[in-house]
């Protein structure tokens, strides 16, 4: 199937030959769908914290800060902004094809929309002033293209998060200052760093530099806290091979193979690559004002403080289990160590499976003990669309605590799409990670994926119609394979934006 010129295409890019055949083998064969049981709800897989809890984990967790444990935020940022602006550039084309602004904006209500508002937008100024340099006009027209292009503000090539989403007294802020000044007030270590991990693309990485640099000291003295702040790509050794539709290596103009970049689900190996002792995870256009923060702040550390709480139970019989011989383990043990995982880190056996022999539930119960925790914020469904979470089937038989999207629920079993339609929250991207074990030392992550999972779509290139398929998702087959505990987190919480005009929402006004 390879040549010569194509194995050694293959080793430049850092990736293995079995690597691409099992990908190709995942064209052909598909993805099997996951099996989910029920959702989960509330005080089914869901913990809801009353008052006295939120304060108590926020405690625990700033305590734990003072015993010198080292938190870092860790931010895919790497997305291009281009889909916030779809309707915006139908109506830049809609101009370029001689359209006048009442036809435009008569059939685009989101441009109509943006227009109208134009002047509440963070941007609004300093576009104006890119029109007005120009010596154009500022009118519908301008405002859209001159938002959009490289003569004015560049928006539709850039990414989220060194856009301009919030207005204050003393300038905007893009998401990636937001993050900044929000992870400040809860991944400051007691020595007074902060740290910080974005994932960027490699042509965007000097101008989120030259944005840190700009404003990074600013920050420092008026937060009082030391910001380490760290990039990484994802890596070429995880981009998946592309196919024709006869499932065949697709090849570019030159004969070479082309690889396309696997999906956010590829940053398991960026996560992996970093030491921390709990990492937080949230997306890059999630982010709100400071007059809106605290809910997030309190609801961030309260989640630290859940997986805190947790993890001490969990590295005392990780280290019984890992430093002592079955013989050793009394039967009273190992029930309280059955019920600890069944009950609170949500694993039950295949096939409710309870084991009789001592030997063979040692070491499931070992096997299951030695793996990474997260704890994931949960959003009572309000609409929103994304994964959700779900009791689910795994590959070796347990059943799980799960965040599941819809690509990955058979969209004709009616008993499927009837858990669906039961379910009570969804997954807003608000994750606690804990990846060491009991003795401090680090997790491989890329051992506790899901292979088995992913998506597979169609594309073009050069007119020609292509197969790409995108890696386990970083939140769900990436980290299938971890304990799992869900929290319920209020809606305040959850802010994205997905189009411009999220923009104008209250939350971000």
């Amino acid at each position: 199937m390879f040549t010569e010129k194509d194995l050694k295409q293959i080793k430049e890019r850092g990736s293995e030959v079995v690597v691409i055949e099992k990908q190709i083998e995942n064209f052909k064969n598909g993805f099997p769908f996951l099996q989910i049981e029920e959702a989960a709800s509330v005080n089914n897989g869901i913990i809801k914290l009353t008052d006295t809890e939120l304060t108590n984990q926020i405690d625990l967790y700033n305590q734990k800060l003072l015993e010198n444990i080292k938190p870092l935020k860790f931010i895919p940022a790497s997305g291009a902004a281009s889909r916030m602006f779809k309707a915006l550039f139908e109506a830049a084309e809609s101009f370029e094809n001689g359209a006048s602004e009442e036809e435009v904006l008569s059939k685009n209500s989101a441009a109509k929309m943006f227009v109208d508002n134009f002047e509440k937008f963070a941007f609004a100024t300093e576009l104006k002033s890119k029109i007005e340099n120009s010596k154009e006009t500022v009118n519908s027209k301008t405002k859209i293209e001159f938002l959009l292009n490289e003569n004015g503000l560049n928006y539709g090539a850039l990414p989220k998060g060194l856009l301009k989403f919030h207005r204050y007294k003393n300038g905007a802020r893009t998401p990636f200052e937001e993050h900044l000044v929000e992870g400040a007030n809860y991944a400051k270590a007691s020595n007074g760093v902060a740290n910080f991990h974005f994932t960027v693309s490699p042509e965007h990485q000097p101008e989120f530099e030259k944005l840190l640099d700009k404003i990074k000291a600013v920050y420092e003295t008026e937060l009082g806290v030391k910001m380490n702040v760290s990039f990484s790509q994802q890596k070429p050794s995880t981009d998946t091979i592309a196919v024709d539709l006869n499932n065949e290596p697709f090849r570019e103009s030159d004969g070479s193979l082309l690889f396309r970049p696997g999906g956010h689900g590829a940053l398991i190996e960026n996560l992996n690559d970093l030491d921390a002792d709990i990492i937080f995870l949230k997306n890059i256009d999630n982010v709100v004002p400071d007059r809106l923060k605290k809910p997030t702040i309190d609801y961030k550390k309260a989640l630290a403080g859940v997986l805190l709480k947790h993890q001490e139970k969990l590295f005392f019989y990780q280290k019984e289990l890992n430093e002592k011989h079955p013989a050793a383990l009394n039967s009273a043990f190992l029930a309280a160590a059955s019920n600890f995982l069944e009950n609170t880190l949500n694993t039950h056996p295949a096939n409710n499976q309870y084991y009789t022999e001592k030997e063979q539930l040692y070491y499931y119960l070992k096997e299951k003990f030695n793996r990474p925790l997260r704890v994931c914020g949960m959003v009572k469904n309000q609409g929103e669309p994304g994964g959700g979470p779900f009791w689910a089937k795994n590959s070796d038989g347990t059943v799980s605590l799960q965040v599941v999207e819809s690509s990955q629920i058979d969209p004709e079993s009616v008993q499927q799409q009837k858990i669906v339609k039961n379910a009570t929250h969804f997954n807003p991207v608000d994750l606690v990670c804990g990846v060491k074990n009991y003795k401090g030392e680090k997790y491989d992550l890329t051992a506790f994926t899901d292979p088995e999972t992913g998506f597979i779509s169609e594309k073009s290139k050069d007119g020609k119609t292509l197969k790409a398929q995108e890696l386990p998702g970083l939140w769900n087959g990436a980290m299938s394979n971890w304990n799992t505990l869900f929290v319920e987190v209020p809606i305040e919480t959850f802010n994205p934006v997905k189009t411009v005009n999220d923009l104008l929402r209250e939350e971000h006004l």
